[in-house]
């Protein structure tokens, strides 16, 4: 996906300084055995999430790992700001899903639609990130996030 006028991708909307950092929180916060590359590759699907998130009119919801990478990008406030307003959608609300009666069969689904709007929308789906069956690493099995959709 290009920005419209110019060939950046949305991954290259955040700054190497800025993916350094967002690598360094979830390995300190969640996820410490994960490896420099597969933090190169979480922030690329969080940026793919994101741009599909930003234009869509439908909920889109991460999996575990990619909202991992949310997390800590929303922290990144000025930063995550400038990305989404990039994006041209608007300012892509992070919505967590506490609510009583969470189905885990709806989670896992909506795991799974919103990675298929991904590559729909012509980016890579990494299945380390995107697990086909929406098990593994999928919050939606209790609870979840996830964006709140532009309404059109």
């Amino acid at each position: 996906m290009t920005i419209t006028g110019t060939t950046t991708t949305v991954y290259d909307l955040i700054t190497p300084e800025v993916r350094a950092d967002l690598i360094t929180l979830v390995r300190e916060d969640s996820w410490p055995e994960m490896t420099y590359d597969q933090g190169e590759r979480g922030v690329r699907q969080l940026a793919a999430f994101l741009a599909v998130a930003a234009t869509t009119t439908e909920r889109a919801t991460p999996s575990l790992r990619v909202d991992l990478f949310w997390h800590a990008f929303v922290l990144h406030t000025k930063h995550y700001a400038a990305f989404c307003d990039a994006l041209g959608g608007g300012f892509i609300h992070h919505v967590p899903d506490r609510g009583e009666g969470h189905d885990p069969a709806e989670g896992r689904a909506a795991m799974r639609r919103t990675a298929e709007m991904i590559r729909s929308a012509g980016f890579d789906v990494d299945t380390e990130f995107w697990p086909s069956d929406g098990a593994a690493d999928c919050t939606q099995s209790y609870a979840g996030c996830s964006d709140s959709p532009v309404v059109k």
